[in-house]
């Protein structure tokens, strides 16, 4: 059958939604999804490896006097080897070791880890639009992943600081949108009464990552140029191992009216889940008879830009709303967790038990994501980190008082880590299929803004930061209540859809 009968359909057929295919006959969670949500979240390992390596790649390693003990002087630290001090893992195993990146040049530590997320910014953007229009989300998380890979390893070959800075800003221009198609892809084709659940399930794998990350880096504490390689080639192995195994999402096929496609995912589905498609069962998109009740034939036409969502002003309100609450809960996520390198403890624990301190937060979130509904649980979370973090600020940094600020800390990276991933589920869902990943990618790049802001306002002292991360999460709390709830809401898959679906929602 043609793509055009497919989406016509015949007077015989019976024609739904890609959310009541999924409900009433295909599976809304079945082994099928089981399958797929894992082997495209597995990506999220690969992102927590370009982003966070750079924790011990660029980490200060110890100094110690070659001359013996007390001979050198603290003071003569930034005078190297000059005045008697080597570094204790040796020159090549860091990149603050190899360029001597300390004393007058520390800032450039700094400004790499600014740099690699202002690429994760600009590729966030790029492969946003790109994974709504003709590259798809398959195709985009291909893309990346090589890109990905390929600038790792080269990253390894630096022969100084500034090409090193200049391939960090490649590997981020890939890594930032690692998540972005992966978190897309994996939970398009679950049905609507398990998306939320599937979605908040994918933050795990980052965690994962952050784990893994360490135990990796303790393999390699001499060299951090093998560590590049040793966290880049699982990119190509994904591509290689895993994407052949991955389907396109059917929510992509339908908009880009490839019918036919999206219906032999269905079917692929049902199969899989030991169930079938009934043969009279046709596809449609959420608009079709927008014509006939005045639909906005600009909306219509959607081309999967960021230009798409400000022609509405339904979408574009939400963006905005969208890109301030990313941005706010992402400066007090970050913010929270660089502490971990001035918890003056091993590294490589500290990584891990921050990684895992995150997945009660997620936990947490999935078990009341669909009871109590997403902008409630949004709400609650970011306010409840503010309210700590500003608490925290009050908080006097001495004695006994250490201990009530850390437990304000934790608390507050607590919240803010449970709202940081239920905005990905909750943004994704206001936002129809035509331009849902290039909202997604705009709300991305405010995200990245967040994480080069963050670093900055750590260095404002001690009470400062935990005021600035209070009052964003107090700010952006109150900003949640101005978007829509959208549990049980179907996820719509045009403009126009999406426009004439809140009008009969407000009647």
């Amino acid at each position: 059958m043609s793509t055009e009968a497919l989406l016509d359909g015949g007077a015989a057929s019976r024609r739904v939604s890609v959310d009541d295919a999924l409900a009433w006959h295909a599976g809304e969670f079945g082994r099928w999804q089981l399958r797929h949500f894992v082997l495209v979240s597995s990506a999220w390992l690969l992102e927590a490896l370009h982003t966070m390596v750079m924790i011990f790649a660029d980490r200060e390693p110890a100094m110690v006097c070659a001359a013996g003990e007390g001979r050198c002087g603290a003071a003569d630290t930034c005078a190297g080897a000059a005045a008697g001090w080597e570094w204790a893992g040796g020159p090549a195993s860091s990149t603050v070791s190899e360029w001597g990146l300390v004393c007058g040049e520390r800032y450039k530590v700094g400004l790499v880890q600014a740099i690699f997320f202002a690429g994760c910014m600009i590729g966030a953007g790029v492969f946003g639009h790109l994974s709504d229009s003709f590259l798809g989300r398959k195709g985009s998380l291909q893309v990346v992943c090589v890109l990905n890979g390929v600038f790792g390893i080269l990253t390894a070959l630096s022969p100084n600081y500034w090409a090193y800075a200049a391939l960090r800003l490649l590997t981020g221009f890939s890594a930032g949108s690692v998540g972005l198609c992966s978190f897309v892809l994996a939970t398009e084709p679950v049905g609507p009464s398990r998306r939320g659940a599937a979605g908040m399930s994918t933050f795990y794998f980052f965690s994962g990552g952050i784990a893994a990350l360490a135990g990796i880096a303790a393999l390699f504490p001499s060299s951090w140029r093998m560590l590049y390689v040793v966290t880049s080639v699982p990119s190509i192995v994904f591509v290689v191992a895993v994407l052949p195994f991955v389907s396109e999402s059917p929510r992509w096929f339908l908009v880009r009216r490839r019918a036919d496609d999206a219906m032999r995912v269905i079917r692929a589905i049902a199969h899989g889940n030991g169930r079938s498609v009934p043969d009279d069962v046709t596809l449609k998109l959420d608009d079709e008879g927008d014509d006939s009740v005045g639909g906005d034939k600009n909306l219509d036409s959607s081309s999967g830009s960021i230009i798409d969502v400000f022609r509405s002003r339904t979408t574009r309100f939400r963006l905005v709303l969208s890109v301030v609450i990313n941005l706010l809960a992402s400066v007090v996520y970050y913010g929270l967790s660089l502490n971990v390198v001035n918890l003056k403890t091993n590294l490589y624990v500290s990584v891990v038990v921050n990684s895992l301190a995150e997945l009660p937060a997620y936990l947490l979130t999935a078990l009341l994501l669909d009871s109590l509904g997403r902008k409630p649980l949004a709400i609650g979370t970011m306010l409840l980190s503010g309210v700590f973090c500003s608490a925290g600020s009050l908080v006097a940094g001495a004695g006994a008082m250490r201990v009530v600020r850390l437990a304000c800390g934790v608390v507050g990276i607590f919240g803010m880590a449970a709202t940081y991933n239920l905005l990905f589920i909750y943004t994704a869902e206001l936002f129809p299929t035509a331009v849902r990943n290039a909202a997604l990618g705009c709300t991305s790049q405010a995200s990245q803004m967040g994480a080069i802001l963050a670093p900055l306002v750590v260095l404002l002292g001690e009470r400062v930061p935990f005021a600035l991360f209070g009052v964003s999460g107090l700010v952006g709390g109150m900003l949640v209540f101005c978007l829509p709830e959208t549990k049980n809401k179907p996820m719509y898959d045009t403009m126009a859809g999406l426009e004439e679906g809140e009008k009969i929602l407000l009647k």
